[in-house]
């Protein structure tokens, strides 16, 4: 992976300062350490920083094509670049590099916008074409990697990350209320929103055209959605060994680098099957991680270290102590740009430094397996409700919630309010948002600690409106298993998962992660899947399960599902973190943010101080109103504007003097 930025006039040219492109590839420092180069015009700045990982010694950027009309900058891999390149040699395209991102441009130069139904892969990249004076930026399918941009005045400014649009100093930061209200219930932004005012995230699956002064923006992908007439009529096993050969040719592809490639392996089932499938298959001597935690609440490594023998695999551990996720709690948001309302990201930062310490740059990850092949306790909980709002006052119904969530309803009190927690709004079940209602209502709570001065800037909005108003045409004919794996996909998995838990907790240490369940044709090839062969009764992954019957541990097959958490309150009021988090949530501090009502926050934390252990919601509230403090403290008050110095690139490309200035 690696870092890109640009900034682009849209009606006339007025220069662009090389000095400002370079401090916005700077604070990218991290996305890619190895190299950095920059393209200028009049019209346009195109910067990168990389981590090399596919040609090593002459894949620098920005590239150009072979009249040099063409230049590229490019985050991420494409997967199937050596056949693209062969068919773009028997066009008579011209190659200088070996690497895919020349790949990319002459493909760009033969297609235009349609060269991304051909890209297998996870990339963010700009294109800009000096004779037309067009800019081109697109996103991969599901949002692996990040791309954001801002419209102000005459320009557009783009970067893998929103540090570096701040750095062009003409962007004004301010935290949007909208988006405020929709991660307090949705636990992240809907699509092209982000925590700032003004500063869009190109969606996953779009790209975003500049020409003649006008900018738009294209869909060329979406979450795949069947209806029901249109699942596949196929017998079990033979959907099981066409998903097995689309799974390993995903592996397959994902491990072409030139330098090592990792797996994780916590000892699930989505990681445990990547990593069995290398051993077996490519590489038996992989280097796999995994991270540990020191309440056993939330550790596997049980499970990890039988997974460890069974491999005979070279494996190393982190211990996500509640000390180390109290301190690195701020950095992480650094990375993040985004208030959470989990610390769930903190424990992958510190794996991803573990693989960079163990001179690792790229690592296979399991993330998406719960998606695509429907492992989520929401999936299994939709379905329970339907079958208990039949017989509302049926007990024996009742105590498979209390199965379904043991460590949450684990005493006599608990389980008293379970009735009532899962039966409320008994009319929910016709709502086409139903199997998500109950969790965003819940998180929903938390927005009682807003100050009034947010909750009348937010209004009368509501983010299940526009959930409802985003929803595909055949999406009401759909199951409810169904509907529930695609609000999962489209909402929670780009905009929260591969971005706070995946991308940036791995590029803050330059690691690129890669995910071979979430390759488009599996996801594709998935979709026509009926709905019971990925939940057989409450059998979650039932076809992953059968599918790797013959390749891991029968333990690890049948064992429940664990879902990933980390430490909340022992981990942010510990003494360890007690001096900023006194600091951020401090009558002082919370009354300048304007965010929250300090005499709420003031009794939350009371109350935290005196229980022995903290609820569900206290702890969402804890994290979230710690997080947006920081964030806005960070971000809006105290951003370094003069603690990033600008470096200087390997290579600027600077046509304002049609001038080639090498730097070694």
């Amino acid at each position: 992976m690696c870092g890109i930025a640009g900034i682009c006039h849209l009606n006339r040219p007025d220069g662009i300062s090389l000095h400002t492109l370079n401090r916005m590839i700077s604070v990218l420092h991290h996305r890619g350490p190895d190299e950095s180069g920059c393209y200028i015009d009049r019209w346009v700045g195109l910067g990168n920083t990389r981590l090399s990982i596919i040609d090593l010694s002459s894949g620098l950027q920005p590239i150009h094509n072979e009249d040099q009309t063409m230049w590229i900058v490019y985050n991420g891999e494409v997967f199937n670049y050596l056949q693209l390149r062969d068919e773009l040699q028997k066009r008579g395209h011209q190659f200088y590099t070996t690497s895919d991102t020349e790949v990319v441009l002459h493909l760009y130069e033969e297609k235009g916008p349609a060269l991304l139904e051909d890209l297998n892969g996870q990339f963010a990249f700009a294109i800009w074409n000096s004779k037309k004076r067009e800019l081109f930026l697109a996103r991969d399918r599901v949002g692996i990697n990040p791309l954001y941009y801002a419209v102000k005045d005459d320009l557009l400014v783009f970067a893998s990350e929103i540090k570096s649009i701040f750095m062009f100093d003409q962007i004004p930061r301010d935290i949007d209320p909208v988006a405020m209200d929709q991660i307090f219930t949705l636990w992240t932004t809907l699509s092209q929103r982000t925590i700032f005012k003004g500063i869009c995230e190109l969606p996953p699956g779009h790209f975003l055209k500049v020409s003649k002064g006008l900018v738009t923006v294209g869909a060329y992908w979406d979450v795949p959605l069947y209806p029901p007439e249109e699942y596949m009529n196929t017998p079990v096993e033979e959907v099981c060994q066409r998903i097995r050969e689309l799974l390993l040719d995903a592996v397959r592809i994902r491990l072409r680098a030139d330098v090592p490639v990792g797996c994780y392996l916590s000892g699930g089932l989505d990681s445990s099957g990547v990593t069995a499938l290398v051993v077996k298959n490519f590489d038996n001597d992989v280097r796999t991680f995994g991270i540990r935690f020191e309440q056993s609440d939330f550790d596997e490594g049980k499970y990890q270290q039988q997974m460890v023998s069974f491999l005979k695999a070279n494996h190393a551990e982190v211990c996500a102590t509640n000390q180390d996720i109290g301190t690195y709690f701020p950095e992480v948001l650094w990375h993040c740009e985004k208030p959470l309302l989990r610390t769930a990201p903190v424990p992958l930062f510190l794996l991803s430094r573990l693989v960079r310490q163990n001179n690792r740059k790229v690592v296979l990850t399991g993330e998406g397996g719960d998606e695509v092949f429907g492992g989520y306790n929401i999936f299994k909980e939709a379905k329970l409700r339907r079958f208990w709002s039949k017989q509302p006052n049926s007990l024996k119904r009742q105590q498979l919630f209390e199965q379904l969530y043991p460590y949450i309803f684990k005493d006599t009190r608990s389980k008293s309010l379970l009735h009532l927690f899962f039966t409320q709004k008994s009319q929910m079940v016709n709502d086409t948002l139903f199997s998500h209602l109950i969790r965003w209502a819940n998180t929903s709570r938390t927005k009682t600690f807003f100050s009034d001065r947010l909750r009348a800037e937010i209004g009368s909005y509501s983010p299940y409106d526009e959930v409802r108003d985003d929803l595909p045409p055949f999406y009401q004919r759909c199951d409810t298993f169904t509907r529930a794996q695609y609000l999962e996909m489209k909402i929670f998995l780009s905009n929260y998962l591969l971005c706070s838990q995946g991308d940036r907790m791995a590029m803050a240490h330059s690691v690129e992660i890669r995910l071979p369940y979430l390759d488009h044709r599996l996801i594709d090839f998935m979709a026509r899947v009926p709905p019971r062969w990925k939940m057989l009764g409450l059998n979650e992954k039932y076809i992953l399960k059968k599918l790797f019957r013959n390749t891991l541990p029968a333990e690890i097959l049948r064992r429940a599902k664990h879902p990933y958490r980390a430490p909340i309150r022992e981990s942010l009021l510990g003494c360890y973190a007690s001096e900023y988090a006194r600091e951020m949530l401090s009558e002082k501090a919370i009354k300048k943010a304007g965010l929250f009502n300090f005499e709420k926050v003031d009794r939350l934390l009371k109350k935290l101080q005196k229980v022995d252990s903290a609820g569900e919601i206290d702890n969402m509230a804890l994290v979230g109103i710690l997080s947006s403090q920081l964030v806005h403290h960070r971000f809006i008050e105290n951003f370094p504007f003069n603690s990033c110095c600008a470096i200087s690139p390997n290579i600027v490309f600077d046509r304002r003097a049609k001038a080639c200035n090498r730097v070694q």
